[in-house]
């Protein structure tokens, strides 16, 4: 089995980078708006029984006047899988259910209606295999059909750079899961999701690790073009009220549907730094 442990350092480095230059770009956002908001970063640690080194992360928050709440997670832990949720993971031997992740997660929720809300993030993840995973999706309470075509587009072009079939592989992806089965909707317009991108050896590692940093580049070059373009516009109590209980839908999708939400609860990960995603105000009518 190869030790992946250098190349875990290698994700993590960038993962860690990316967040630094995401919290900068949302940041000038807020300046530019008249905000003096700024993010706060909180540090955690994993408490895992009998493991000397669980790893942990760092939570940052920011809540601004563009963005009414925004969490940007890094994290990077190792251990064990409990029995029962280890069954459900790839590629791990039940005799020694060991693993590493690291990656980044962010979920922005922003104060004007008419400017998107977002989820991204990137992860590397080793069991018994190792294997890149991740996407980008927008979801705005009021679609502009402009906005959903630029950030498909910015999606498309990642995917395009890497390999022909990605776009409309993982777009078919995001679209199937970013769906709420109750309320028969999805949670937004899409984008991209993918996982298990294996890697078996070192050219694998490189070809996923340099695909998924160009989902990371594509998201911080798109996203930020799309709040500035929407974060002065005027907006009505009613469309507010449209704001609230779409945000009631992500909520619900978040607590019973996300995968990154049921890891980190069945690892031991910081309840903060999970349920960050969740907004700061929704409405269920």
């Amino acid at each position: 089995m190869n030790d992946w442990t250098t190349h875990s350092g290698q994700a993590r480095a960038w993962f860690e980078d990316l967040r630094t230059r995401i919290c900068t770009e949302f940041e000038a956002i807020e300046r530019e708006a008249g905000s003096d908001a700024g993010f706060e970063y909180t540090p955690w640690n994993r408490v895992e029984e009998g493991n000397a080194d669980p790893g942990g992360g760092v939570r940052g928050v920011m809540k601004g006047r563009v963005f009414e709440k925004v969490g940007v997670n890094v994290s990077t832990v190792q251990g064990s899988f409990a029995s029962d949720f280890a069954k459900t993971m790839n590629g791990v031997d039940p005799d020694n259910p060991v693993f590493t992740a690291t990656g980044i997660s962010l979920v922005a929720h922003m104060a004007n209606p008419h400017v998107p809300a977002v989820h991204m993030n990137t992860r590397f993840l080793t069991t018994g295999k190792a294997w890149f995973g991740g996407g980008a999706d927008l979801n705005p309470p009021i679609p502009y059909e402009q906005d959903t075509q630029a950030f498909h587009a910015r999606m498309r072009a990642a995917c395009a750079a890497h390999n022909p079939t990605y776009y409309d592989r993982f777009s078919k992806w995001a679209e199937e899961y970013f769906y709420i089965p109750h309320r028969q909707c999805h949670r937004g317009v899409g984008g991209i999701f993918y996982d298990h991108l294996e890697c078996d050896n070192d050219a694998d590692f490189e070809r996923h690790f340099a695909f998924t940093r160009d989902v990371g580049e594509a998201f911080l070059d798109i996203y930020p073009q799309l709040v500035r373009g929407r974060m002065e516009l005027e907006f009505t109590p009613d469309e507010e009220r449209q704001q609230l209980e779409w945000r009631g839908r992500y909520a619900e999708f978040n607590l019973v549907y996300d995968r990154g939400t049921l890891f980190g609860l069945k690892t031991g990960g910081n309840i903060d730094a999970i349920l960050m995603s969740l907004p700061p105000r929704a409405e269920w009518s």
